[in-house]
């Protein structure tokens, strides 16, 4: 597993299959809104069904810090 964030963007993804190839996510729900509408969440599934990553936007308010701690920053 790994995690990345992005200062400028305020946004994270957490690889839980690795890094995604272009086209590795089939289906991915998005605009899942966090309580109190402090972030939202994109889920990226592979053809099987699989949870490969979860996207965070609004990171710096949803994640706890050590995760944010942990990420790779990137951007």
């Amino acid at each position: 597993m790994r995690v990345t964030y992005d200062p400028a963007a305020d946004a994270a993804y957490v690889e839980l299959a690795g890094p995604l190839g272009d086209g590795e996510a089939a289906t991915t729900i998005h605009s899942i809104v966090t309580p109190g509408d402090r972030g939202e969440v994109a889920l990226d599934f592979d053809a099987d069904g699989r949870l490969l990553g979860i996207e965070v936007l609004g990171a710096s308010a949803v994640l706890p810090v050590a995760v944010l701690a942990y990420a790779v920053r990137i951007g």
